[in-house]
């Protein structure tokens, strides 16, 4: 579809109030968000505020309630962008040098007790960046995957909650803005909340929700931060191979929310070689997977609806135990792999792991030393090298084991 019949849609979407409200599917939400008008949604530009005015049209044709600031959808928060990679971003008011993002809000207002939230990032790279892997001239980063996929099912579960006879919690709805720079969106949200915190029940996450991949295989974080959460998504599963993973620790807005004592879960559906490239755009999506995760959301929805309100727990945080690299193999690490070792997903041109003949699909078992039987000790194994070294690696490809010499 044309930039400029994309941009009259939007425009004629957002002024014109319709007698008969269109049922909007995945496929019409990701092509609209992930359009090359919106140019990657890049956290503070008009473009992801024409996103924030087209979630906020659906929202309001769907009849939820805003619950942004002064009686809007909308919260904004202002910061000045970081120099230093290490230094924290601070929230500031309007000025020469500041960004602006906005955060879209809804709510469900059932007169119950307690509140669901259910959130998704809405912003994107833009024209690429700092975040970007993409290498060569600047190039819009629509962002399908990563997140216009989680903004759908987040739209779609509001619809499906709207008309449903799940009363027992009210529910929030929040399109997260500045996810892409530090989960800013999801933070100022949790220490500005526009309603209070000690009646959240839970927060569900979706993130990059749209590769669901032929094995159905569904990555499920979070599941330690409730005793419940395990029993509760195995009882509800529509038939996906879930991977379930305990800290509420990630890079993704549930950590916001886990770090104000509350039960999340992140759907996820992996990592593939279009991640934070101009290539992942809406036509490479699974759309019948994330009707099915819409469904699971549901499923957990309503298994949950007359329940007292879930306790919270602490978990491991994973990401403290991650090692430092000097050094890279240049792959993309399967992240829904739950076998024995560390299987690649995709292979980057011109580093060390094709120089060395390493395949998708293959799986390192052993580098150097050191056995390698997870996500984690693959990372502990690769930390003790630097550039220059030469190592052997062993890998498992389709039951032959292979050994190769790699040069960092």
């Amino acid at each position: 579809m044309k930039q400029s019949i994309l941009l009259v849609f939007l425009a004629l979407f957002i002024s014109c109030k319709q007698k008969e409200p269109k049922i909007y599917t995945l496929q019409d939400d990701v092509a609209l968000l992930a359009s090359d008008s919106l140019k990657g949604r890049e956290t503070g530009t008009e473009q992801e505020l024409m996103a924030a005015k087209y979630i906020e049209s659906r929202m309001k044709d769907m009849g939820l309630e805003p619950k942004g600031i002064e009686g809007t959808y909308f919260q904004t928060f202002t910061f000045k962008p970081k120099k230093d990679p290490h230094q924290e971003v601070q929230y500031t008011i309007a000025g020469d040098s500041t960004t602006t993002g906005t955060n879209v809000i809804g709510y469900i207002d059932n007169e119950a007790a307690k509140t669901v939230i259910i959130g998704a990032h809405y912003d994107h790279l833009g024209m690429g960046g700092e975040g970007s892997l993409h290498r060569g001239e600047l190039a819009i980063h629509n962002g399908a995957d990563d997140n216009a996929s989680g903004v759908a099912v987040l739209l779609k579960v509001a619809q499906e909650l709207k008309a449903s006879p799940y009363k027992g919690n009210n529910y929030l709805f929040i399109a997260f803005s500045g996810e892409e720079i530090g989960l800013l969106g999801s933070n100022f949200f949790t220490k500005n909340p526009t309603i209070s915190l000690d009646q959240v029940n839970y927060m569900l996450n979706m993130d990059m929700v749209g590769r669901l991949r032929e094995s159905n295989t569904l990555s499920v974080s979070g599941t330690g931060t409730a005793p419940v959460w395990s029993q509760v998504l195995n009882a509800t599963n529509p038939g996906f191979e879930l991977v379930l993973k305990e800290s509420g620790v990630g890079p993704s807005d549930h950590t916001s929310f886990y770090l104000q004592d509350l039960p999340v879960l992140h759907f996820f559906t992996g990592q593939h070689e279009d991640y934070h490239k101009p290539t992942d755009d809406s036509d490479k999506l699974n759309y019948e997977g994330m009707e099915l995760i819409a469904v699971h959301i549901m499923n957990v929805v309503g298994e949950l609806d007359d329940d007292p309100k879930l306790s919270f727990r602490k978990t491991k945080n994973e990401s403290e135990e991650v090692p430092r690299f000097k050094v890279a193999m240049g792959v993309i690490p399967d992240y829904l792999f739950d076998g024995e070792g560390m299987r690649i997903d995709g292979v980057s041109e011109d580093k060390p792991a094709q120089k060395a003949g390493l395949q998708k699909g293959d799986i390192v078992i052993q580098m150097g030393d050191s056995t390698v039987v997870d996500m984690m000790s693959y990372m502990r194994a690769l930390s003790v090298f630097e550039e220059g070294n030469t190592t052997t690696v062993v890998i498992d490809r389709a039951g032959e084991k292979i050994t190769v010499s790699i040069t960092f």
